[in-house]
């Protein structure tokens, strides 16, 4: 019960690691406050909560949209009484060739990936700075630390994200916010069907992405179990961390 008496705000967690994240951080006694542009799935996350006997409420929230964010942490403070955690697991991302992208689908991959991050953190932190103090992850990506052909808005952003992480945890350090990232490699999420190879892509281009041992993508749990850590007290001592969760893919 690592998180007994302590408030969780998990973005993305309609599905995948964000639905993971929500169940494990409720199980080991949190209330847990999750919200997802898809309303029905954060209902069924916040259902299955509700089940196995856990503290859980939720909204559909777009993280794109400042006032939708700003309400959603109100709604959050205002049903637990606080915030201590933040999880920043909504994204977004595919496979695209570059001259197939338009401007409006890079930027609404940084909106979301980069941005929503932003958005979460600034509406959170009045809260988070209150004793005692809280702190943040941010889930990136392999994508962070090198280029992805046929990804590059996608890498563009979680790139972003993890040096966005970096600055805040070195600007925060003295008031002892934390705020690290984890970073997934191929995890069996609804986002992984954005990521097929295509037979007109440079194959040897995107084989490196394939960890060394096949069929090791991991499940959203073990994501889970890594942002679980990262928001512990386990973890005190780690800041602006960049956590690989990749089944030795960029060893």
């Amino acid at each position: 019960m690592r998180f007994a008496d302590r408030v969780v705000f998990v973005t993305g967690a309609g599905s995948g690691i964000g639905r993971a994240t929500a169940r494990l951080f409720a199980a080991e006694g949190a209330s847990v406050f999750a919200v997802d542009v898809n309303e029905q799935g954060v209902a069924q996350t916040v259902d299955a909560i509700r089940q196995a006997h856990g503290t859980a409420d939720g909204l559909r929230c777009d993280v794109t949209s400042t006032p939708a964010v700003e309400a959603a942490v109100g709604r959050a403070v205002a049903a637990f009484g606080g915030l201590d955690i933040l999880v920043n697991a909504a994204g977004i991302g595919r496979f695209l060739r570059f001259e197939e992208m338009d401007e409006a689908e890079f930027e609404r991959t940084l909106s979301v990936n980069l941005g929503g991050s932003f958005r979460t953190i600034k509406a959170a932190l009045p809260h988070l700075l209150k004793p005692p103090i809280g702190n943040v992850v941010n889930v990136a990506s392999t994508a962070a630390f090198r280029g992805n052909a046929y990804a590059s808005a996608y890498a563009a952003s979680k790139a972003g994200l993890l040096n966005f992480s970096r600055s805040l945890a070195l600007e925060f350090a003295s008031r002892d916010l934390r705020v690290n990232c984890v970073c997934p490699g191929g995890v069996k999420t609804p986002l992984v069907r954005g990521f097929m190879r295509r037979e007109d892509f440079e194959q040897h281009l995107i084989d490196y992405q394939m960890p060394p041992k096949a069929g090791t993508f991991s499940e959203p749990e073990d994501i889970a179990k890594a942002i679980a850590f990262l928001a512990s007290d386990d973890a005190r001592f780690v800041n602006g961390a960049g956590l690989l969760v990749d089944s030795g893919t960029l060893a």
